[in-house]
């Protein structure tokens, strides 16, 4: 894990964040790292964990019936992990990439904390990223 610290402007204000990067830890890990960073510090933080550790299934802040085919979770033994934040019902696969985004409310000028908000918000800075690879859409299932 690498902590690396990073200062980007706008406007008048100066926004630190500091970023973490892990390659192949266990999404367990990575959340407790996250809900420790969000309780722990003031600091605006990004997390990217890349090529994680297979296979849990992960589920916000519902409840577990609401999200999860419990009988089948059960039969084939799938270990499930509570988010401690929001955010629909994922499966964690070998290789994929998790980045987290844990910042004041007023880090970003304008942005609205509010699910629709971040997303469209963080749709914008991914599609900075990927489009010279092709069309990106952030897209919420």
């Amino acid at each position: 894990m690498s902590v690396i610290g990073s200062a980007a402007r706008r406007g008048t204000t100066r926004l630190l964040i500091w970023l973490v990067t892990m390659s192949g830890a266990p999404i367990l890990q990575q959340l407790h790292l996250e809900e420790w960073l969000l309780h722990r510090t003031k600091d605006n933080w990004c997390v990217i964990n890349d090529d994680t550790v297979a296979p849990p299934l992960s589920w916000g802040i519902s409840s577990v019936s609401e999200l999860v085919e419990i009988e089948p979770v059960l039969q084939d033994r799938v270990p499930v992990v509570r988010r401690f934040s929001g955010g629909g019902t994922i499966i964690v696969d070998q290789g994929m990439m998790f980045v987290t985004f844990i910042c004041n409310k007023s880090a970003i000028e304008g942005l609205q904390p509010f699910p629709r908000d971040i997303m469209s918000w963080s749709g914008q800075l991914y599609r900075n990223v990927f489009d010279r690879f092709g069309e990106f859409h952030l897209r919420d299932c």
